[in-house]
C-alpha cells in the first residue's frame, strides 16, 4: 500500500522540477492534466502550477481522480490491511526494453501499436516510457543490441507479455496492428493451455506478446 508520507514527497518534488524549469516533468505533466493537452514544453514550464497541481498528478499516477480520492482510498485500505494479515501488493510493472534509436521506437509504439508517449529524458532522449492503457514500457537506448538476434529468434526470447481480457479483444487488438503493418513473429493462434496470442517483433527485434483468452 502506498505511503501518504511519500506520496506527498513525490508531489512536492514534481512541484519543485516545475520552479526549476526540469525539462522532462514537461512531459509528465502534460499526460496526466487535460488542460496541458498539446501544450510544449516550454509553456508548461512557465505556466502557473501549484501543489495542488502536483498532488492530482501523483493521485492519476496511484488511480485515483484527486488527491482527496486518494486520501480516502489509502485510508479504506489502511483500516483493511490492519484487519488482514500483513502482505505486501504489487500493483504496477513497467517491463524495459533496450532499443538502439530511441526516436524510432517511440514512432513505432505510437504509430504501429497506439501507444501513447508518456515521458521522454534527456537531451538529446535517452530513456522515454510509453503507455496503451494500464501498460507501461521504459525504453533505454543502448550502442548495440543487448541480445543477440539470432540466439532470440530461436529461443523466442519474449521482452514483454501484455494481456487484454476477452477473446474477442485479442482478435481486435491483432486485427488494428495487421491494418497498421505490423511485422509479426508469431501471428494469432490458439495455444494447448487455452490462450490466444501473437507476437509483434519491434524495430528492434525486441518480441512483444499480447494474449488474451481463446474463449
Amino acid at each position: 500500500m502506498p505511503n501518504l508520507e511519500n506520496l506527498k514527497k513525490q508531489a512536492k518534488l514534481i512541484l519543485r522540477w516545475h520552479r526549476e524549469r526540469h525539462y522532462p516533468v514537461a512531459a509528465l505533466i502534460r499526460a496526466h492534466l487535460p488542460r496541458f493537452l498539446n501544450i510544449p514544453d516550454s509553456e508548461i514550464l512557465a505556466a502557473s502550477f501549484k501543489l495542488s497541481d502536483a498532488q492530482e498528478i501523483v493521485a492519476k499516477q496511484q488511480g485515483f481522480a484527486n488527491w482527496q480520492a486518494l486520501k480516502a482510498g489509502l485510508s479504506a485500505t489502511s483500516r483493511k490491511v490492519k484487519s488482514s494479515p500483513s502482505k505486501a501488493t504489487i500493483v504496477c510493472a513497467e517491463p524495459q526494453l533496450f532499443v538502439t534509436d530511441l526516436q524510432r521506437s517511440c514512432e513505432f509504439f505510437r504509430e504501429k501499436l497506439g501507444f501513447t508517449l508518456v515521458f521522454s529524458y534527456g537531451k538529446p532522449p535517452y530513456y522515454a516510457q510509453v503507455g496503451r492503457d494500464a501498460a507501461r514500457l521504459n525504453l533505454r537506448c543502448v550502442e548495440r543490441p543487448v541480445i543477440e538476434s539470432t540466439v532470440r529468434d530461436r529461443e523466442e526470447l519474449l521482452s514483454v507479455s501484455m494481456t487484454v481480457a476477452t477473446a474477442d479483444e485479442i482478435k481486435l487488438l491483432f486485427l488494428e496492428f495487421q491494418s497498421a503493418g505490423v511485422a509479426f513473429h508469431q501471428t494469432l493462434k490458439k495455444q494447448p493451455w487455452g490462450a490466444k496470442n501473437f507476437v509483434v517483433e519491434d524495430p528492434d527485434g525486441n518480441l512483444l506478446l499480447f494474449a488474451g483468452p481463446a474463449n
